[in-house]
């Protein structure tokens, strides 16, 4: 098995390299190193890579944030052959919390983990492994990149402000397998293959990687009172049994959804933001081999 190390390249981004240098001193593995050099720069290296070695036994490793590993998932769709591991040096690692009593920051861990078959969301023409959201909290990250761009400081704090008070009420037509979910206007929908996403929020606690389908949620909009009620059962994923949640949400189980709208969605794909009036949503069964680290402790899966 030949290591490849898909390492986000950015600036701020330099602390990845002295964390895995000495680890690789102390493994015995044949390895190579890449670094990226810009967004989608890891689905374009891998995808080259797989085209190139259709038939090598290949486990690369992203070591960067939910970004990068969805990126190399990206790439890695559709070969045979091919393992994708993750090193987490994100902000917010939401993917490895599906996964408690595991360190994704110990490449011997992970190379002497276990490998497990995970579902892919299909999104138009792009993959997403963790969790796919459109809403009040895309629009957040819409206005926070803006933020950026002009200078301002807390960028993602100003763009939550903004949206939480201004885009609570979004027109969407949302379908999962033919039952419509939205009726009214939406505050935001999350469609899950694992467990956790954003600033760590746990939208779908029931999710499964290899279940073979996605957990659809779907928040009416509400007044600004009953969304900070809300809130905290959202953080812990209280919200699917709670009786004021449920009020104001639906919740199913779905492989094909459709979302459609007469003005531009922003749609978050495992953080990364997309914008179109038509998305169609599919599962994928088992479509990317996952090498997880070993399990550290019993309460883990």
């Amino acid at each position: 098995m030949n290591y490849i190390f898909v390492v986000n390249g950015r600036s701020d981004k330099g602390f990845i390299m002295d964390d895995l240098l000495p680890q690789l001193k102390d493994v015995s593995i044949q390895y190579e190193i890449y670094k990226t050099v810009g967004e989608g720069d890891a689905t374009r290296f891998v995808r080259i890579y797989c085209d190139f070695h259709p038939e090598d036994e290949v486990c690369f490793v992203a070591c960067g944030g939910t970004g990068t590993l969805s990126e190399v998932v990206n790439g890695v769709v559709g070969f045979a052959n091919k393992r994708v591991a993750l090193m987490a040096y994100g902000a917010g690692n939401n993917f490895t919390l599906h996964f408690p009593g595991r360190n994704f920051r110990s490449l011997k861990d992970i190379i002497e983990g276990e490998v497990k078959q995970s579902d892919v969301i299909k999104c138009n023409n792009d993959y997403a492994i963790n969790v796919v959201n459109l809403g009040f909290d895309s629009m957040a990250a819409h206005f926070g990149q803006q933020y950026i761009l002009k200078g301002k400081d807390k960028p993602y704090l100003r763009g939550t402000i903004r949206s939480v008070f201004f885009n609570r009420f979004n027109n969407y037509r949302i379908v999962a397998d033919g039952e419509r979910l939205s009726r009214g206007t939406t505050m935001f929908c999350t469609i899950a293959n694992a467990s956790h996403y954003g600033q760590n929020y746990k939208c779908a606690p029931y999710a499964e990687i290899d279940d073979g389908h996605l957990d659809v949620g779907v928040v009416r909009s509400t007044t600004l009172l009953a969304f900070v009620l809300m809130y905290p059962h959202f953080k812990i994923g209280e919200h699917v049994n709670n009786a004021f949640c449920r009020k104001r949400m639906k919740f199913r189980n779905a492989r094909h959804v459709e979302l459609s709208s007469k003005s531009l969605i922003y749609l978050c794909l495992d953080g990364e933001l997309v914008a179109s009036r038509h998305f169609v949503i599919d599962l994928m069964d088992k479509a990317v081999t996952l090498q997880l680290p070993k399990l550290n402790n019993k309460e883990g899966k």
